[in-house]
């Protein structure tokens, strides 16, 4: 009897090792998962969203720059562009200013503004685009020279 209950004990020893060890995988996967979404996966997507924001707004402002016709008395330009659906992840706006577009998004690292350089001809600049929706630009005479409104 002592035979038999020898055999049974030893085959528990491997079972138990083979549970220990697939517990400490766990764990361990658990912890660097944890560790990367806590901080590294964040702050990299903070960054990514920050380029792919400046890049947006590089070409936004250039395609508002190129929208200016030559010098003429009368003139109406109506150009679409595209925006990206989200940057970071999350919806955003770009608004028009004075002089400048601004990308208003709810994660400070990926806000940023860009500067229009545009004629002295250009008497405003106003509107706002939502991401996700169609952007257009239109450009119009006015009496005092040209309006550019972002629709």
């Amino acid at each position: 009897m002592t035979d038999s209950l020898r055999t049974s004990t030893r085959a528990t020893s491997p079972v138990v090792g083979k549970a220990m060890e697939a517990t400490l995988v766990v764990l361990y996967l658990g912890l660097v998962t944890t560790a990367l979404y806590g901080g590294a996966v964040d702050g990299y997507r903070g960054a990514a969203g920050a380029e792919v924001a400046d890049r947006t707004l590089a070409d936004l402002s250039t395609d508002v720059e190129r929208a200016i016709p030559p010098a003429t008395t009368a003139a109406t330009v109506r150009i679409e562009t595209e925006l990206p659906p989200t940057i970071a992840g999350t919806a955003y706006r770009v608004r028009a200013g004075p002089d400048e577009l601004v990308l208003e998004h709810p994660d400070p690292r990926v806000a940023t503004t860009a500067p229009l350089v545009l004629p002295d001809r250009v008497v405003a600049v106003s509107g706002t685009w939502e991401s996700g929706d169609e952007a257009t630009l239109r450009v119009e005479s006015v009496e005092d020279g040209l309006e550019v409104r972002l629709a």
